[in-house]
């Protein structure tokens, strides 16, 4: 990998006191992925953290792990979750293709298959082995969705709270540009207004933190065409019928408070993806990993673990 680029975040990132943020906002680089696109090579400055162990025994017993963050998110979402894998676990953490603070090339728009071929790229030239592959929400539906394109790239699957059977955006091809702009401008209004409410209502930091990691990807150059065009590609709308075809073994995990998706879909994983298991996280909502990183991080090891 070439030199890595540390200075392309926004400049209220240093406003951000969350300690783990802080931490994990450091290890963050930008390095830029060659990738090979019906419209030519796409240059794709892509954002990335990995942390492990200095001396890792060997053989290695697990494959490294890949996470992926959701719809409108970055990989700060996994600030609480690494520190506690990267203990034991070699772990990477990326924001794929349209998501977070990895760059927006305006000749590519943002599409499942150039998220696959992005991340088949990454995966490729820097990890070079299979991985298991991590994805929440949004993310578990790109897991998913490469895994069965790219099987060979993957050990095994893990879904948080996972898009796949819902979440979808089946109106967005045909719905106009300034519709889903407004929508664009609407997602980010809420999270502005949100912060300044609690900010200016001196409300703890337990509240305010959050909304300013959940935030800080949109003041990326890109960011609303990123939302645009992703939502007129009509996103993961075809992936429902097709998980039966998911093989590798797979870890469901689902927080019982889920107020995004529901709680349904967790049992139609399990009984649609025929090697897998399905874990509840009690006390978290549509994020475990940011509500119980310690549980998550738990039955995490030991599935990878059993499956090696």
């Amino acid at each position: 990998m070439k030199q890595a680029d540390s200075n392309f975040l926004p400049a209220s990132a240093t406003e951000i006191q969350d300690r783990a943020a802080q931490t994990l906002l450091q290890q963050v680089r930008r390095q830029t992925v060659e990738v090979c696109t019906d419209f030519g090579e796409v240059n794709i400055p892509t954002a990335f953290a990995c942390m492990g162990p200095e001396s890792i025994p060997i053989p290695q017993l697990t494959s490294p792990m890949l996470c992926l963050p959701g719809f409108d998110s970055s990989l700060l979402e996994y600030r609480y979750l690494l520190p506690i894998l990267a203990v034991q676990q070699k772990c990477w953490v990326l924001d794929w293709y349209g998501c977070g603070f990895t760059a927006y090339c305006p000749r590519l728009s943002v599409h499942p298959v150039h998220i696959r071929q992005h991340l088949l790229t990454v995966i490729s030239r820097w990890i070079g082995q299979p991985v298991v592959l991590i994805g929440a929400s949004l993310g578990g539906a790109v897991a998913l969705d490469f895994a069965m394109h790219h099987p060979e790239c993957v050990r095994s699957l893990v879904v948080i709270d996972s898009v796949g059977f819902s979440g979808h955006f089946p109106l967005g091809p045909s719905c106009p540009l300034a519709i889903l702009e407004m929508g664009a401008d609407w997602l980010c209004l809420r999270k502005q207004t949100a912060l300044a409410a609690a900010t200016a209502l001196s409300l703890p930091s337990t509240v305010i933190e959050p909304l300013r990691c959940s935030q800080l990807h949109q003041e990326m150059p890109g960011w609303k065409a990123t939302i645009t065009t992703f939502c007129q590609s009509g996103g993961y709308a075809d992936l429902g019928p097709r998980i039966t075809d998911v093989s590798h073994p797979t870890l469901v995990m689902w927080g019982v408070s889920d107020d995004v998706l529901g709680t349904g879909d967790a049992l139609r994983f399990r009984q649609t993806i025929s090697n897998s298991q399905l874990v509840w996280v009690s006390q978290a909502g549509h994020a475990p990993h940011i509500d119980q990183p310690h549980i998550v991080a738990k039955h995490l090891l030991a599935f990878t673990t059993e499956v090696s």
